[in-house]
């Protein structure tokens, strides 16, 4: 479970994320179930929903994202 500040983290650094590094991290995220998503579906999905559906990932494995990563993006 995540405590109160990292929840708050977790929603100010994947509101950050633009497009491309937002792909990264779920091409590189550690997820406890397979993902599946086609370039297209990258592509042709909107930046908020793609951030919506990133957060509910990391939401559903309890596991924030490499710190590294985002603040290289």
């Amino acid at each position: 479970m995540f405590k109160s500040g990292q929840l708050e983290e977790l929603i100010c650094l994947v509101s950050a994320l633009d497009r491309d590094a937002l792909i990264d991290q779920f091409h590189s995220y550690q997820a406890n179930f397979p993902l599946d998503f086609t370039p297209e579906f990258f592509e042709n999905t909107p930046l908020e929903r793609l951030r919506h559906i990133f957060l509910a990932l990391c939401l559903q494995c309890q596991r924030l994202p490499e710190q590294a990563m985002i603040h290289a993006a």
